[in-house]
Protein backbone atom coordinates (compact mmCIF):
# COMPACT_ATOMS: atom_id res chain seq x y z
CA UNK A 1 0.00 0.00 0.00
CA UNK A 2 1.09 3.26 -0.78
CA UNK A 3 1.99 5.93 2.09
CA UNK A 4 1.72 9.60 2.41
CA UNK A 5 3.56 11.13 5.19
CA UNK A 6 2.43 14.77 6.67
CA UNK A 7 5.23 16.05 8.78
CA UNK A 8 3.64 18.70 10.67
CA UNK A 9 0.24 18.78 13.05
CA UNK A 10 -0.80 22.97 12.21
CA UNK A 11 -3.42 23.73 10.13
CA UNK A 12 -1.37 22.79 6.54
CA UNK A 13 -0.76 19.22 7.69
CA UNK A 14 -4.02 18.49 8.92
CA UNK A 15 -5.85 19.84 5.57
CA UNK A 16 -3.40 17.93 3.86
CA UNK A 17 -4.30 14.77 5.36
CA UNK A 18 -7.98 15.55 5.24
CA UNK A 19 -7.62 16.31 1.10
CA UNK A 20 -6.13 13.39 0.52
CA UNK A 21 -9.09 11.56 1.82
CA UNK A 22 -11.72 13.93 0.11
CA UNK A 23 -9.37 13.93 -3.26
CA UNK A 24 -10.02 10.16 -2.54
CA UNK A 25 -6.02 9.07 -2.01
CA UNK A 26 -7.06 5.21 -0.48
CA UNK A 27 -3.34 4.67 0.83
CA UNK A 28 -1.86 5.18 3.97
CA UNK A 29 -1.72 8.57 5.47
CA UNK A 30 0.37 9.29 8.78
CA UNK A 31 0.45 12.43 10.21
CA UNK A 32 3.30 13.55 12.20
CA UNK A 33 3.76 16.37 14.85
CA UNK A 34 6.17 17.53 17.12
CA UNK A 35 4.17 18.51 19.60
CA UNK A 36 1.97 16.06 21.95
CA UNK A 37 -1.28 17.89 21.57
CA UNK A 38 -4.17 17.03 19.18
CA UNK A 39 -3.75 19.16 16.36
CA UNK A 40 -5.39 22.87 16.71
CA UNK A 41 -5.61 25.93 15.06
CA UNK A 42 -3.58 28.80 16.09
CA UNK A 43 -5.19 32.11 15.16
CA UNK A 44 -7.14 32.16 17.94
CA UNK A 45 -4.19 32.04 20.65
CA UNK A 46 -3.91 35.47 20.72
CA UNK A 47 -7.53 36.47 20.42
CA UNK A 48 -10.25 34.20 22.01
CA UNK A 49 -8.16 31.47 23.36
CA UNK A 50 -6.06 34.43 25.49
CA UNK A 51 -8.87 36.12 26.46
CA UNK A 52 -10.03 32.54 28.26
CA UNK A 53 -13.33 32.36 25.97
CA UNK A 54 -12.19 29.24 23.97
CA UNK A 55 -10.87 26.45 25.64
CA UNK A 56 -8.84 23.60 23.84
CA UNK A 57 -11.28 21.55 22.90
CA UNK A 58 -12.64 24.85 21.06
CA UNK A 59 -9.58 25.41 18.79
CA UNK A 60 -8.93 21.62 17.85
CA UNK A 61 -8.56 20.62 14.07
CA UNK A 62 -8.74 16.95 14.43
CA UNK A 63 -9.80 14.75 17.14
CA UNK A 64 -8.51 11.35 17.67
CA UNK A 65 -11.58 10.30 16.57
CA UNK A 66 -12.36 12.11 13.21
CA UNK A 67 -8.80 11.16 12.57
CA UNK A 68 -9.47 7.27 13.23
CA UNK A 69 -12.37 7.30 10.86
CA UNK A 70 -10.65 8.93 8.11
CA UNK A 71 -7.63 6.51 8.18
CA UNK A 72 -5.40 8.95 9.11
CA UNK A 73 -2.66 7.64 11.60
CA UNK A 74 -1.53 10.00 14.08
CA UNK A 75 2.61 10.09 15.31
CA UNK A 76 2.12 12.96 17.73
CA UNK A 77 4.86 14.20 20.37
CA UNK A 78 8.01 13.26 18.53
CA UNK A 79 10.02 15.61 16.26
CA UNK A 80 10.94 14.66 12.57
CA UNK A 81 15.02 14.47 12.96
CA UNK A 82 15.75 14.09 8.92
CA UNK A 83 14.73 13.77 5.88
CA UNK A 84 16.15 11.38 3.46
CA UNK A 85 14.91 12.17 0.25
CA UNK A 86 17.01 9.09 -1.65
CA UNK A 87 15.73 6.23 0.82
CA UNK A 88 12.26 7.80 0.73
CA UNK A 89 12.22 8.22 4.56
CA UNK A 90 11.71 10.22 7.71
CA UNK A 91 14.09 9.86 10.34
CA UNK A 92 12.50 11.10 13.88
CA UNK A 93 13.88 12.00 16.68
CA UNK A 94 13.74 8.86 18.76
CA UNK A 95 15.40 7.17 16.20
CA UNK A 96 12.54 6.07 14.02
CA UNK A 97 11.83 5.93 10.41
CA UNK A 98 8.85 5.98 8.41
CA UNK A 99 8.61 5.11 4.92
CA UNK A 100 6.95 6.73 2.35
CA UNK A 101 6.41 7.06 -1.19
CA UNK A 102 5.10 10.87 -1.29
CA UNK A 103 5.91 13.31 1.70
CA UNK A 104 4.27 16.84 2.73
CA UNK A 105 6.20 18.83 4.19
CA UNK A 106 4.04 21.26 6.25
CA UNK A 107 6.56 22.01 9.68
CA UNK A 108 5.18 25.66 9.33
CA UNK A 109 7.24 28.58 11.26
CA UNK A 110 8.26 29.25 15.04
CA UNK A 111 7.83 32.33 16.71
CA UNK A 112 11.50 34.49 16.21
CA UNK A 113 12.89 34.23 19.24
CA UNK A 114 13.24 37.36 21.81
CA UNK A 115 16.45 38.69 22.04
CA UNK A 116 16.10 39.64 25.39
CA UNK A 117 16.43 36.91 27.99
CA UNK A 118 15.54 36.80 31.83
CA UNK A 119 14.39 34.13 33.87
CA UNK A 120 10.53 35.01 33.43
CA UNK A 121 7.97 37.22 32.38
CA UNK A 122 8.90 37.50 28.78
CA UNK A 123 6.77 35.32 25.96
CA UNK A 124 5.93 35.00 22.61
CA UNK A 125 3.21 33.08 21.66
CA UNK A 126 3.45 30.74 18.92
CA UNK A 127 1.92 27.59 21.02
CA UNK A 128 -0.92 26.53 22.86
CA UNK A 129 1.63 25.92 25.53
CA UNK A 130 2.81 29.77 24.49
CA UNK A 131 -0.41 31.25 24.91
CA UNK A 132 -1.51 29.00 28.74
CA UNK A 133 1.60 30.30 30.03
CA UNK A 134 0.85 34.58 28.91
CA UNK A 135 -2.77 33.96 29.81
CA UNK A 136 -1.82 33.04 33.47
CA UNK A 137 0.47 36.33 33.42
CA UNK A 138 -2.26 38.12 31.63
CA UNK A 139 -4.21 37.10 35.17
CA UNK A 140 -2.07 39.38 37.18
CA UNK A 141 -3.01 42.82 37.30
CA UNK A 142 0.27 44.12 35.90
CA UNK A 143 1.42 46.56 33.10
CA UNK A 144 2.07 44.62 30.07
CA UNK A 145 4.72 45.72 27.69
CA UNK A 146 4.08 44.57 23.60
CA UNK A 147 7.21 44.95 21.86
CA UNK A 148 6.46 44.72 17.67
CA UNK A 149 3.32 46.30 16.12
CA UNK A 150 2.86 43.67 13.94
CA UNK A 151 -0.83 41.48 13.81
CA UNK A 152 0.34 39.18 16.85
CA UNK A 153 1.17 42.34 18.80
CA UNK A 154 -2.07 44.36 17.94
CA UNK A 155 -4.10 41.31 19.12
CA UNK A 156 -2.32 40.62 21.87
CA UNK A 157 -2.50 44.53 22.99
CA UNK A 158 -6.10 44.42 21.92
CA UNK A 159 -6.66 41.24 23.86
CA UNK A 160 -4.68 42.56 27.38
CA UNK A 161 -7.10 45.73 27.16
CA UNK A 162 -10.13 43.88 26.95
CA UNK A 163 -8.85 42.13 30.27
CA UNK A 164 -8.39 45.44 31.84
CA UNK A 165 -4.51 45.65 31.74
CA UNK A 166 -2.51 49.14 31.26
CA UNK A 167 -1.17 48.42 27.91
CA UNK A 168 2.18 49.93 25.88
CA UNK A 169 3.04 49.30 22.72
CA UNK A 170 6.63 49.44 21.10
CA UNK A 171 8.53 49.39 17.78
CA UNK A 172 10.96 50.91 15.56
CA UNK A 173 8.77 51.41 12.54
CA UNK A 174 6.89 54.83 12.29
CA UNK A 175 3.87 53.05 12.44
CA UNK A 176 2.24 49.81 13.41
CA UNK A 177 1.93 47.32 10.41
CA UNK A 178 3.32 49.71 8.12
CA UNK A 179 5.27 47.18 6.32
CA UNK A 180 2.24 45.82 5.40
CA UNK A 181 -0.14 48.82 4.69
CA UNK A 182 1.90 51.54 4.10
CA UNK A 183 2.91 54.28 6.69
CA UNK A 184 -0.08 57.09 5.48
CA UNK A 185 -2.65 53.98 6.46
CA UNK A 186 -0.60 53.13 9.14
CA UNK A 187 -1.62 56.12 11.09
CA UNK A 188 -4.66 55.09 11.35
CA UNK A 189 -3.63 51.60 13.60
CA UNK A 190 -1.71 54.02 15.45
CA UNK A 191 -4.59 56.24 16.70
CA UNK A 192 -6.94 52.84 17.17
CA UNK A 193 -4.09 51.95 19.83
CA UNK A 194 -4.66 54.74 21.50
CA UNK A 195 -8.31 55.40 21.07
CA UNK A 196 -8.46 52.02 23.06
CA UNK A 197 -5.98 53.61 25.69
CA UNK A 198 -2.77 51.70 24.35
CA UNK A 199 0.52 53.54 24.87
CA UNK A 200 2.59 53.92 21.62
CA UNK A 201 6.22 54.44 21.21
CA UNK A 202 6.42 53.95 17.55
CA UNK A 203 9.85 54.93 15.53
CA UNK A 204 11.71 53.41 19.10
CA UNK A 205 13.27 50.23 19.28
CA UNK A 206 13.89 48.09 23.06
CA UNK A 207 17.74 48.25 24.21
CA UNK A 208 17.28 45.67 26.85
CA UNK A 209 14.73 44.12 29.32
CA UNK A 210 15.65 43.10 32.55
CA UNK A 211 14.01 41.84 35.95
CA UNK A 212 11.68 38.90 36.96
CA UNK A 213 8.02 38.24 35.96
CA UNK A 214 6.12 41.00 37.56
CA UNK A 215 8.89 43.30 37.80
CA UNK A 216 10.74 44.25 34.56
CA UNK A 217 12.36 47.36 33.79
CA UNK A 218 12.83 47.71 29.86
CA UNK A 219 15.30 50.34 28.52
CA UNK A 220 14.43 51.90 24.92
CA UNK A 221 17.08 53.05 22.63
CA UNK A 222 16.32 56.34 23.22
CA UNK A 223 17.72 56.24 26.60
CA UNK A 224 13.77 56.05 28.26
CA UNK A 225 12.75 53.33 30.39
CA UNK A 226 9.59 51.86 31.11
CA UNK A 227 8.13 49.23 33.93
CA UNK A 228 6.08 45.78 33.14
CA UNK A 229 5.05 42.62 34.85
CA UNK A 230 4.84 41.28 31.55
CA UNK A 231 6.28 41.61 28.24
CA UNK A 232 5.24 40.07 24.93
CA UNK A 233 7.55 39.99 22.04
CA UNK A 234 6.13 39.63 18.52
CA UNK A 235 8.63 40.36 16.06
CA UNK A 236 7.65 38.02 13.16
CA UNK A 237 8.67 34.12 12.45
CA UNK A 238 11.02 32.09 10.94
CA UNK A 239 10.74 28.67 9.04
CA UNK A 240 10.92 25.73 10.74
CA UNK A 241 13.68 24.28 8.00
CA UNK A 242 17.09 23.58 9.88
CA UNK A 243 15.54 20.02 10.31
CA UNK A 244 15.82 19.76 6.12
CA UNK A 245 19.54 21.01 6.00
CA UNK A 246 21.12 17.88 4.65
CA UNK A 247 17.68 16.64 2.58
CA UNK A 248 18.98 18.13 -0.49
CA UNK A 249 16.45 20.20 -0.81
CA UNK A 250 16.95 24.25 -1.80
CA UNK A 251 16.67 25.23 1.37
CA UNK A 252 16.59 28.95 1.98
CA UNK A 253 14.20 30.70 4.36
CA UNK A 254 11.48 28.18 3.65
CA UNK A 255 11.79 25.47 0.98
CA UNK A 256 11.58 26.20 -2.61
CA UNK A 257 9.16 24.30 -4.65
CA UNK A 258 7.00 24.77 -8.12
CA UNK A 259 3.92 26.45 -8.54
CA UNK A 260 2.24 22.62 -8.13
CA UNK A 261 3.91 22.92 -4.34
CA UNK A 262 6.38 20.21 -5.33
CA UNK A 263 9.83 20.55 -4.32
CA UNK A 264 12.43 21.32 -6.61
CA UNK A 265 13.96 18.47 -8.26
CA UNK A 266 13.05 16.19 -5.75
CA UNK A 267 10.06 13.44 -6.91
CA UNK A 268 7.28 13.19 -4.58
CA UNK A 269 8.09 15.90 -2.02
CA UNK A 270 5.66 18.21 -1.17
CA UNK A 271 5.45 21.93 0.39
CA UNK A 272 2.89 23.57 2.20
CA UNK A 273 1.89 26.83 4.24
CA UNK A 274 4.95 29.10 6.07
CA UNK A 275 7.60 26.66 5.13
CA UNK A 276 6.60 26.79 1.15
CA UNK A 277 8.37 29.35 -0.89
CA UNK A 278 6.81 28.37 -3.97
CA UNK A 279 6.92 29.69 -7.45
CA UNK A 280 3.67 32.00 -8.19
CA UNK A 281 3.20 32.83 -12.23
CA UNK A 282 1.35 35.71 -11.33
CA UNK A 283 4.53 37.41 -9.72
CA UNK A 284 7.21 35.63 -11.86
CA UNK A 285 8.91 35.08 -8.33
CA UNK A 286 9.17 32.17 -5.44
CA UNK A 287 6.95 33.74 -2.68
CA UNK A 288 7.09 32.64 1.09
CA UNK A 289 3.52 33.38 3.03
CA UNK A 290 2.73 33.30 6.48
CA UNK A 291 -1.11 33.51 6.32
CA UNK A 292 -3.91 30.97 6.99
CA UNK A 293 -5.45 31.33 4.37
CA UNK A 294 -2.20 30.28 2.30
CA UNK A 295 -1.67 27.23 4.26
CA UNK A 296 -4.95 25.86 3.77
CA UNK A 297 -4.88 26.42 -0.11
CA UNK A 298 -1.68 25.45 -0.65
CA UNK A 299 -2.84 22.17 1.18
CA UNK A 300 -5.58 21.04 -0.84
CA UNK A 301 -3.40 21.92 -4.06
CA UNK A 302 -0.49 19.56 -2.53
CA UNK A 303 -3.26 16.95 -1.81
CA UNK A 304 -4.92 16.81 -4.96
CA UNK A 305 -1.59 16.62 -7.05
CA UNK A 306 -0.51 13.46 -5.10
CA UNK A 307 -3.62 11.89 -5.26
CA UNK A 308 -3.89 13.28 -9.16
CA UNK A 309 -0.60 13.30 -10.46
CA UNK A 310 -1.48 13.42 -14.03
CA UNK A 311 -4.09 16.45 -12.89
CA UNK A 312 -1.82 19.06 -11.44
CA UNK A 313 -3.44 22.01 -10.08
CA UNK A 314 -1.30 25.11 -10.04
CA UNK A 315 -1.37 27.13 -6.77
CA UNK A 316 -1.73 30.60 -7.59
CA UNK A 317 -4.03 32.28 -5.02
CA UNK A 318 -4.59 35.90 -4.31
CA UNK A 319 -3.17 36.61 -1.00
CA UNK A 320 -5.38 36.91 2.32
CA UNK A 321 -5.33 37.90 5.84
CA UNK A 322 -7.70 38.46 8.75
CA UNK A 323 -7.03 40.27 12.13
CA UNK A 324 -9.43 41.61 15.08
CA UNK A 325 -7.89 44.19 16.46
CA UNK A 326 -10.31 46.14 19.12
CA UNK A 327 -13.05 46.99 17.25
CA UNK A 328 -11.92 46.93 14.12
CA UNK A 329 -12.26 43.70 11.97
CA UNK A 330 -9.51 44.18 9.39
CA UNK A 331 -9.22 42.24 6.20
CA UNK A 332 -6.47 42.41 3.89
CA UNK A 333 -6.12 40.84 0.15
CA UNK A 334 -3.30 40.91 -2.61
CA UNK A 335 -0.02 42.57 -1.65
CA UNK A 336 -0.13 46.47 -1.03
CA UNK A 337 3.33 46.62 0.10
CA UNK A 338 4.25 46.70 -3.70
CA UNK A 339 2.05 49.53 -4.58
CA UNK A 340 3.00 53.07 -5.05
CA UNK A 341 -0.34 55.03 -4.31
CA UNK A 342 -3.87 54.48 -2.76
CA UNK A 343 -7.34 55.68 -2.16
CA UNK A 344 -9.78 55.61 0.86
CA UNK A 345 -13.56 55.13 0.13
CA UNK A 346 -15.59 55.13 3.29
CA UNK A 347 -13.63 56.06 6.18
CA UNK A 348 -11.10 54.94 8.87
CA UNK A 349 -12.26 57.03 11.49
CA UNK A 350 -13.07 56.39 15.17
CA UNK A 351 -16.13 53.87 16.23
CA UNK A 352 -17.88 54.64 12.56
CA UNK A 353 -15.08 53.29 10.74
CA UNK A 354 -16.06 51.31 8.10
CA UNK A 355 -13.74 51.99 4.76
CA UNK A 356 -11.64 50.19 2.52
CA UNK A 357 -8.32 51.09 0.79
CA UNK A 358 -7.35 50.44 -2.52
CA UNK A 359 -3.55 50.23 -3.57
CA UNK A 360 -2.40 50.35 -7.25
CA UNK A 361 1.54 50.77 -9.07
CA UNK A 362 2.88 52.26 -12.49
CA UNK A 363 1.02 49.34 -14.34
CA UNK A 364 -2.54 50.84 -13.01
CA UNK A 365 -3.69 47.17 -11.89
CA UNK A 366 -5.13 46.91 -8.42
CA UNK A 367 -2.06 45.23 -6.33
CA UNK A 368 -4.27 45.25 -2.97
CA UNK A 369 -7.15 46.39 -0.57
CA UNK A 370 -7.58 46.61 2.78
CA UNK A 371 -11.08 46.37 4.52
CA UNK A 372 -12.17 47.38 7.92
CA UNK A 373 -15.93 46.33 9.01
CA UNK A 374 -16.90 46.44 5.51
CA UNK A 375 -17.47 42.69 4.59
CA UNK A 376 -18.85 43.18 1.43
CA UNK A 377 -16.28 45.44 0.19
CA UNK A 378 -14.05 42.28 1.17
CA UNK A 379 -15.69 40.19 -1.44
CA UNK A 380 -15.96 42.57 -4.02
CA UNK A 381 -12.13 43.34 -3.84
CA UNK A 382 -11.10 39.80 -3.70
CA UNK A 383 -13.68 38.95 -7.04
CA UNK A 384 -11.93 41.49 -8.60
CA UNK A 385 -8.27 40.71 -7.04
CA UNK A 386 -8.83 37.37 -8.65
CA UNK A 387 -10.24 38.87 -11.89
CA UNK A 388 -7.11 41.32 -12.85
CA UNK A 389 -8.94 44.12 -12.46
CA UNK A 390 -8.01 47.70 -12.85
CA UNK A 391 -7.85 50.26 -10.11
CA UNK A 392 -9.78 52.49 -11.77
CA UNK A 393 -12.62 49.69 -12.18
CA UNK A 394 -12.21 48.60 -8.40
CA UNK A 395 -12.54 52.12 -7.55
CA UNK A 396 -15.62 52.88 -9.52
CA UNK A 397 -17.35 49.87 -8.06
CA UNK A 398 -16.33 50.07 -4.22
CA UNK A 399 -17.51 53.73 -4.28
CA UNK A 400 -20.81 52.61 -5.77
CA UNK A 401 -21.13 50.61 -2.33
CA UNK A 402 -19.52 53.42 -0.29
CA UNK A 403 -20.89 53.74 3.08
CA UNK A 404 -22.50 56.86 3.66
CA UNK A 405 -19.40 58.59 5.30
CA UNK A 406 -16.68 59.05 2.66
CA UNK A 407 -13.59 60.67 2.14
Amino acid sequence: MATVVVVGSSVAGVRTAQALRSEGYEGRVVLVGEESELPYDKPPLSKQFLAGAWDSAKVALLTAEAAEAAGIELRLGVAAKRLDVARRQLVLADGSRIDWDSVVLATGAAARPSPWSVESGVHVIRTLADSKALRADLAVDTPVLVVGGGFIGAEVAATARALGREVTVVDPMRTPIGRVVGGDVGEQFTALHQRHGVTTRFGVGVESITGEAGDLTIELTDGSTLAAGTVVVGIGAVPNDAWLATSGLMVQDGVTCDEFCRALNAANVYVVGDLARWYHPGHEEHLRVEHWTNAVDSATVAAHNIAHPDELRAHAPVEYVWSDQYDWKVQIVGRPATATSHHLVGTLDGKVARGAVLYTDDSGRLRGAVTVNWPKALVTCRRLMTAGATYDDALTQLSALAPAVTR
